[in-house]
């Protein structure tokens, strides 16, 4: 009987502990949120609420809407396939972010894998082109006939040298197993951020 006793007080203990520590992290997260107000910590936030009639997110205040970047887009082809950019060249501002489509087309009569490796000009825009999505980043598999759209998302650095006006961004799509061409030397001067 005193063992059942202590067993009710012990399982009662442990329930009183299991609400506490329930309603302390449920009271976390505002308390969190006074906290890092009131210290200024989440400046963010605070800022955001401050600005009247602020109902979305800021604009991108890094867009350097003085100056217009022409990006041309060029396709070209290591074997018996189809590949090119949904559009020859687009206008963008510095910071701001792009996509653009391209379209490929296995036309062979045979299942291939294949990989795109991408090239600049002038080479010094290729350390200033950042790109976000590509499919230049994976191998594709492809089945005879098989068509695919794949974007490449971007933003041009705004550091990019003011005398820049015109980029051109090429691919080289390639049969991955066969013969790998050289990589671009632009992209091994860009430390890996265009790539």
């Amino acid at each position: 009987m005193a063992r059942a006793a202590g067993n009710r007080r012990m399982l009662g203990k442990l329930a009183v502990i299991a609400a506490g520590m329930f309603a302390f992290g449920y009271a976390m997260v505002p308390l969190y949120e006074h906290i890092c107000e009131a210290l200024g910590i989440n400046v963010l936030a605070v800022s955001e609420r401050l600005v009247p009639g602020n109902s979305k997110a800021a604009a991108n205040s890094q867009v350097d809407t003085s100056r217009t970047i022409t990006v041309e887009f060029d396709a070209n082809t290591l074997g018996p396939w189809r590949f090119k950019p949904a559009q020859a060249s687009v206008q963008v501002h510095p910071g701001q972010l792009a996509t653009v489509m391209y379209e490929f087309q296995n036309i062979q009569p045979r299942k291939m894998a294949a990989q795109a490796i991408p090239s600049y000009a002038p080479r010094n825009a290729a350390a200033h082109f950042n790109k976000l999505e590509c499919f230049c980043f994976d191998q594709y598999t492809l089945e005879p006939g098989e068509k695919k759209e794949w974007p490449v998302a971007f933003v041009i650095d705004p550091k990019l040298p003011k005398d820049v006006t015109t980029i051109t961004l090429s691919y080289t799509f390639f049969e991955v197993g066969g013969k790998v061409p050289p990589a671009p030397t632009a992209q091994l001067g860009a430390g890996g951020a265009g790539g």
